[in-house]
């Protein structure tokens, strides 16, 4: 007799050519992810040789109900390491039947900023830093605290190991193997300062990839924590008080930056960010006054200051880069709730095609 395990884990390539193509999408509040799957059929690895699909987008706050059908456009194609073999997981935005993007689509301004000949000749790279907390499932409260109550103060915790300091490995490390797996540039993972908080890093990546990267690795860590029984936040500022925030920490480089000379270009593109920090803070998270405080590695949100190697500043760069006088820097702003699309878009725009 077969059991559940079994059947998850049956090999279709062993008695059909077809696959399942599991369709993913960002929902109405811009956080939530949605999907469905569909069987295609055979292999396929060009996004632009997948079916559009649609889905009711009264159901996700998308669309009214007299008018709810919304119509998905494949545009990236990662292996499923959930269901494994030839399947794939489809990276998707959405637009109106009359090929408008619908309001929540960020995806389709960002990709117009990242085609701009100005922005394509720089080659912008991205390494994204996505912070998040694992919560216990009926109490809402970081995994590893005591409910009701609190740890220890922080200091332990940051890269710990051990039973009584770190809380969460096994869901971590099946998100680093799943997105390898996947196909997506994941570069590394770390335990964080607060309990129950970690990080893992996704870059370099290149343009509008570096958002759709971003996003299915967030996908595949919320799958994994359904599965562990666990609820995933991405909140800039999980528990109030003594305890760190969460970040999106945002690295980039242009092909200007890593050049000789580049120290001088970075300096001119911060100085552009600072001229623009309100527009750039309105857009990098919800809450993030929460987080942006001065204290636990942040600027104070109305502040912006930029140093060499200062964890405390807006925008830190490295002292390698500061030596070499070529390299990337660091914007420290993002909350861990933000879109990727918008942030890695919104730091070309302003430091390639702004003219202030």
């Amino acid at each position: 007799m077969s059991l559940l395990s079994d059947l998850i884990n049956l090999n279709l390539s062993d008695t059909t050519d077809k696959i399942i193509a599991e369709y993913i999408w960002i929902g109405g509040s811009g956080m939530d992810m949605r999907s469905k799957a569909r069987t295609l059929s055979g292999p396929v690895s060009d996004p632009s040789k997948l079916p559009k699909w649609n889905y009711d987008g009264s159901s996700t706050g998308q669309a009214p109900g007299e008018d709810s059908e919304v119509i998905l456009y494949p545009q990236a194609i990662f292996r499923d390491p959930f269901r494994r073999g030839n399947n794939i997981l489809v990276m998707c935005d959405a637009y109106t039947p009359a090929g408008e993007p619908i309001p929540t689509n960020k995806r389709h301004a960002a990709a117009k900023i990242f085609s701009q000949p100005e922005v394509v000749a720089e080659e912008p790279w991205y390494g994204i830093e996505q912070e998040y907390t694992l919560l216990q499932k009926d109490v809402k409260w970081p995994i590893g605290w005591p409910v009701g109550g609190y740890p220890g103060p922080q200091g332990p915790y940051y890269c710990s190991i051990g039973a009584d300091k770190s809380f969460g490995r096994d869901v971590v490390d099946s998100h680093y193997k799943a997105c390898l797996y996947a196909g997506i540039n994941i570069s590394g993972i770390n335990g964080e300062v607060m309990p129950g908080q970690w990080e893992f890093q996704v870059g370099p990546a290149v343009g509008i990839s570096a958002g759709d990267e971003l996003w299915v690795a967030r996908y595949i860590l919320e799958r994994i924590t359904e599965i562990a029984g666990v609820v995933l936040s991405f909140d800039p500022k999980p528990i109030q008080g003594d305890w760190n925030g969460a970040g999106a920490h945002t690295n980039y480089s242009t092909k200007s930056t890593r050049s000789d000379g580049g120290y001088e270009v970075i300096k001119k593109a911060i100085e552009k960010l600072g001229l623009r920090h309100k527009e750039h803070i309105a857009a990098y998270g919800e809450g993030n006054e929460r987080r942006l405080t001065g204290r636990h590695e942040t600027a104070d949100i109305n502040t912006f200051l930029w140093g060499v190697a200062n964890r405390g500043a807006s925008i830190r760069v490295g002292r390698d880069t500061e030596k070499q006088g070529k390299g990337y820097f660091e914007d420290r702003r993002p909350a861990s709730n933000m879109d990727p699309y918008v942030v890695t878009s919104m730091i070309a725009e302003t430091t390639i095609l702004w003219k202030p």
